[in-house]
């Protein structure tokens, strides 16, 4: 039998030889119709008794993986598939409903990949902070703390809006750190900034229902509106963000970057806002105000948010914690006016009725120790050292190439190409590739206009130079004389 089981550290052993013998049959190590040792010569070479081998052999083949015929010895089930080489039914006469066949498939989709890409030397991608930064210890902490008996519900369940404590203790941070307006009755907590958006497209949208989206702009929720059945309407971007007067009557939606434009990296002037909140109210709009990476500031104080100079509620403040700690723990939140916060409870209770309430106590301590800014503060820190490197290379070594957008906020730089130059950027992307750079087109978000979109969260300080060296290669093989 070319399989090898360790027994090394476990106390149960005939559950370890079942297990390992099952994921050998399952992973196909073990194939249809395979002979198994006898359990005397099994015990022997494991240096166990025959009936710990005996125990596991029952239990495998009372669950139908192997077979025993008297005489002959004991085999794999020769009508078993390993896992590798099943499939469930092609189900070819059952199709999804046409909107969801036209979304592309999501990253990490191929379960089946035999290795999992790997991690670029240097990463300039966008949307991720540095897991490095992230105050591991501490969260353990509180996370245990959360796990006392005496804090979990005696229900075992829990208000669809999130944990009161989380509520108020956000509405406190975004109150002081943005000016946002709002109370703990305000804010519904969500699994990502994502899901509040889903949660406002499943009370918002109808099929057909118009929905105004930035160009360049976020695709995942473009997605979104588009999968709830929306009508995707794209408004340019400028020097002052969204301009309104390009938006079509008859909109229900926009949604909008107005702190740190995505990707281009600009703010909405106050102008623009006044002017978005007033055509909002004249053709009966709703705006979505996603508030996504503004936690990290590097210059002067941001304007005042969209929902801070709302006095007719038709603004939906989105926030995230994904930049600020980590996007794996799935956590954000929603400011809603008063008209919409039971459909949207509604809608979050019949979506999973509520988030993980361990995570949501643990933020709740995070914020009201003052640990969150203590973080955000020694992150702002380190962020803006790397985005001073690149800025300065961008302004030494791309200049006659690329030319950076000024923006004082998040975690990446917009550079498109400059005016007089001519760069084939996917070019530059690809050969930045093979360098072991991961850099992100700027077409990748939508617009006319090439470029790239470097991110600094995930990219270390003692990597950004020659990172940035390779980088610059790359963009000068790509110039066209």
């Amino acid at each position: 039998m070319p399989f090898h089981i360790s027994l090394d550290g476990h106390a149960d052993l005939a559950a370890r030889i079942y297990r390992q013998l099952r994921d050998g049959i399952l992973d196909g190590r073990l194939l249809a119709g395979e002979r198994l040792p006898p359990t005397r010569e099994l015990a022997r070479e494991l240096d166990v008794s025959r009936n710990t081998v005996a125990v596991a052999y029952e239990r495998l083949t009372a669950e139908g993986f192997l077979e025993s015929h008297v005489g002959r010895g004991t085999f794999v089930s020769p009508g078993f598939v390993a896992r590798s080489k099943r499939a469930a039914p092609a189900g070819t006469g059952v199709r999804p409903i046409a909107r969801w066949s036209s979304l592309p498939d999501p990253p990490g989709g191929d379960r089946l990949a035999p290795t999992p890409a790997p991690t670029p030397a240097f990463d300039f991608r966008v949307g991720a902070p540095d897991p490095a930064l992230f105050p591991l210890r501490t969260w353990r902490r509180l996370v245990s703390q959360a796990l006392r008996p005496s804090l979990l519900p005696p229900s075992g369940y829990a208000d669809p809006a999130g944990l009161e404590a989380l509520r108020v203790a956000i509405a406190r941070h975004i109150g002081a750190a943005r000016s946002v307006r709002a109370g703990g009755d305000d804010v519904l907590v969500t699994q990502g900034a994502q899901q509040a958006l889903d949660l406002i497209g499943r009370v918002l949208i109808e099929p057909g229902t118009r929905v105004a989206v930035e160009d360049p702009g976020y695709p995942p929720a473009e997605r979104l509106f588009t999968a709830h059945g929306a009508r995707i309407v794209k408004v340019p971007v400028d020097a002052e963000g969204l301009d309104v007067t390009a938006l079509v009557k008859g909109t229900r939606l926009i949604y909008t970057t107005p702190s740190h434009q995505f990707p281009l990296g600009t703010p909405m002037s106050l102008a623009r806002r006044t002017a978005l909140l007033a055509w909002a109210e004249r053709n009966d709009a709703v705006i979505i105000e996603d508030d996504y990476d503004s936690e990290y500031r590097f210059s002067d104080r941001p304007l005042e948010p969209l929902q801070s100079l709302d006095h007719d509620g038709r603004v939906l403040y989105v926030g995230s914690f994904s930049k600020t700690l980590l996007p794996l723990l799935r956590l954000g939140f929603l400011v809603a006016p008063a008209s919409l916060r039971p459909a949207l409870r509604q809608a979050k209770q019949l979506m999973d009725w509520h988030g993980d309430l361990v995570t949501q106590s643990a933020l709740a301590s995070f914020i009201d120790e003052g640990l969150l800014a203590r973080h955000v503060r020694k992150a702002t820190r380190e962020y803006s050292a790397r985005r001073d490197r690149i800025l300065a290379f961008a302004r030494d070594e791309l200049r006659d190439s690329l030319e950076v957008v000024p923006s004082s906020a998040g975690l990446h730089l917009c550079a498109p190409v400059s005016p007089h130059a001519t760069v084939t950027v996917d070019s530059a992307v690809a050969e930045a590739a093979r360098a072991g750079v991961a850099v992100e087109s700027l077409s990748t978000y939508g617009g006319t206009r090439g470029g790239l979109v470097i991110g600094y969260g995930l990219v270390g300080s003692d990597r950004i130079d020659e990172g940035l060296a390779r980088l610059g290669e790359c963009v000068s093989a790509a110039r066209m004389s």
